[in-house]
């Protein structure tokens, strides 16, 4: 089901596919798994980060993201506050500790990591590290994604190397990126992951790159969104909304600023 959703509604990230697959079945299928999964996903607003950690959720739990299992931290909502860093991290590693003692195979997801208090997401070290039990609860069951734009530049500088090279976005591989990424976001001091004892302790299993959407792919969103909207494609409309997009880098106008993002409010304007 995993392998089916991502075909199918996500589209130019080859790699995010290939790598959120086989993680996640690799460890679903695996029954003596050392340390819990721990998923990061980056790239720019609007290529899919959300989607696909929706898509995860669906796929292991039968209500999805509405699932009593699935836990979702949103940094500016649940840790607006610098000077209550210490009361959050009680909290946080309170919510998780209660939250797997009832679920081993709770899934907990954290949005927007790049705006979250450096030092905050340590506190959860423990519950990621190779430990078989933390005060008679065992973690090694649950499964960590973490969001953020921290290091969409340095897929964007990839990316860009590529095309002016005249290679195409799929002959990137994981290899090309991985290592640099998690080194961007580890010295990014705009991120929650800024030294981080998660990636500096390698607990972070996989750096998931998202890479920038072309115009052939904010296409492939508009189509989609209005055939789930169940109106007849309507090819002018469609080229119309892809083309009202913006672009860069400014000259050769490759990538959307947006990536999908507003697909959904522009359809509202031209069909509603």
């Amino acid at each position: 089901a995993l392998q089916d959703s991502l075909d199918r509604k996500l589209f130019g990230q080859h790699l995010v596919n290939k790598v959120v697959v086989k993680a996640v079945k690799g460890f679903l299928n695996n029954t003596k798994t050392k340390k819990p999964l721990a998923l990061s996903l980056h790239g720019w607003t609007g290529t899919g980060k959300n989607f696909v950690s929706k898509i995860v959720a669906e796929s292991i739990y039968k209500r999805g993201l509405q699932s009593k299992y699935v836990h979702q931290f949103v940094a500016t909502l649940h840790f607006p506050h610098a000077h209550s860093i210490n009361l959050y991290k009680d909290q946080l590693q309170s919510w998780i500790r209660g939250n797997v003692s009832i679920c081993p195979r709770s899934l907990f997801i954290f949005d927007e990591m790049d705006k979250m208090h450096a030092g905050l997401i340590d506190s959860i070290k423990p519950f990621l590290d190779y430990y078989e039990f933390l005060d008679g609860v065992s973690y090694r069951q649950a499964i960590f994604i973490f969001l953020s734009n921290a290091g969409a530049e340095k897929i964007t500088e990839v990316a860009l190397d590529f095309w002016r090279n005249g290679r195409t976005r799929e002959d990137i591989q994981i290899t090309d990126i991985q290592n640099a990424l998690s080194v961007s976001v580890f010295n990014n001091k705009n991120s929650g992951f800024w030294h981080s004892t998660l990636i500096d302790r390698n607990l972070i299993d996989y750096f998931v790159p998202f890479l920038p959407l072309e115009y052939k792919h904010v296409k492939m969103c508009v189509r989609v969104e209005i055939e789930s909207r169940g109106y007849t494609v309507d090819e002018d409309i469609l080229t119309r909304i892809a083309d009202e997009m913006t672009y860069f880098p400014r000259e050769e106008r490759i990538y959307s600023d947006k990536g999908c993002k507003t697909v959904d409010a522009k359809l509202d304007y031209y069909y509603d």
